[in-house]
C-alpha cells in the first residue's frame, strides 16, 4: 500500500485556523457493486431536500468568509459542496455521474461538507494545500477544448510538482487528476471548518471508507486526520 500525506501551508492557519480535513487513500480493487454510489447519491438528494444536515448553513457560510479572505466570491465561485447543496435544492436530485464520484458527491451533500476526490496515480510529488503565486498552470476546459488558465496570487490552491490540481481552495478541479472509478490510485480530502462538529466530519469519513469497501470489497483504505488543532484540545478519535 502506497502512503501520501498532504501538506499544509502554515499561511492556510491565518485564513482559516479551525481547518481540519481527512485524508483518505485507497489502492482500488476490482468494483462489484457499482450501485452503490447512485443509491447513496440518490439518498443524500432526498436528505438535503429535507433540509439536513443542521449545521449546513453555518458551516457553509464559514466557508463564504474563508473564500473572502483570500480574495474570492463565494456568490461567484463557491465552495464546491454550496454548490452541489444548491443544485440540488433547485433541481430535486442530481444525474449518476461515475461510480465513485456519485459516492463523494453523497457525501458532501450528506454532510454539507467540500469533498475532492483526485487520481493520484497522476500527482506527482505530494498534494499540497497552499498560496498560489500566480504563475502557477491549471488544466481546465473551455468551450469544450481544453485550456490552461493561472490562479490568482494569493489565491488557495491544492497542487502538485506540476501545477495547481484544484483552484480556489476546492471550487474547481483540475482535469489531469480527475477521478473515476478506473482509477488504481485514489485519493480523497474531506475538508471542514469549526462550524462542522468533528465527530460528523469523522462519521462523514466512515461512510465514504464503508461506501468504497461496499463498492470494492478488496480495496485497501488508510485514513488520516489533518489540519490545526488547539493544543490544549483532546486527541480527536479517527
Amino acid at each position: 500500500m502506497f502512503s501520501v500525506t498532504p501538506s499544509i501551508n502554515s499561511d492556510i492557519a491565518n485564513i482559516a485556523p479551525g481547518f481540519r480535513a481527512i485524508s483518505i487513500l485507497v489502492k482500488a480493487a476490482p468494483v462489484i457493486r457499482p450501485e452503490v454510489g447512485e443509491i447513496a447519491l440518490k439518498q443524500a438528494c432526498k436528505m438535503v431536500s429535507a433540509g439536513a444536515p443542521e449545521w449546513a448553513e453555518s458551516h457553509l457560510a464559514a466557508w463564504a468568509e474563508v473564500f473572502k479572505h483570500f480574495g474570492a466570491k463565494p456568490k461567484r465561485t463557491p465552495c464546491s459542496a454550496e454548490a452541489l447543496r444548491k443544485r440540488v435544492l433547485r433541481d430535486g436530485d442530481m444525474p449518476g455521474i461515475d461510480p465513485v464520484v456519485d459516492l463523494y458527491n453523497a457525501i458532501s451533500l450528506r454532510y454539507a461538507i467540500p469533498v475532492g476526490g483526485e487520481n493520484l496515480a497522476a500527482y506527482v510529488g505530494t498534494p499540497r494545500l497552499t498560496l498560489a503565486d500566480g504563475n502557477e498552470l491549471f488544466d481546465t476546459v473551455k468551450e469544450g477544448q481544453p485550456a490552461y488558465e493561472s490562479p490568482e496570487p494569493g489565491e488557495v490552491v491544492w497542487r502538485d510538482d506540476i501545477g495547481v490540481t484544484c483552484r480556489r481552495w476546492n471550487w474547481r478541479q483540475g482535469t489531469r487528476t480527475r477521478l473515476s472509478v478506473e482509477s488504481q490510485q485514489m485519493w480523497f480530502i474531506l475538508e471542514s471548518l469549526p462550524e462542522m462538529p468533528l465527530t460528523a466530519l469523522q462519521d462523514a469519513g466512515e461512510m465514504l471508507i464503508k461506501g468504497l469497501q461496499d463498492m470494492m470489497p478488496e480495496a485497501e483504505i488508510q485514513q488520516k486526520l489533518i489540519g490545526f488543532f488547539p493544543t490544549t484540545s483532546p486527541q480527536p478519535r479517527l
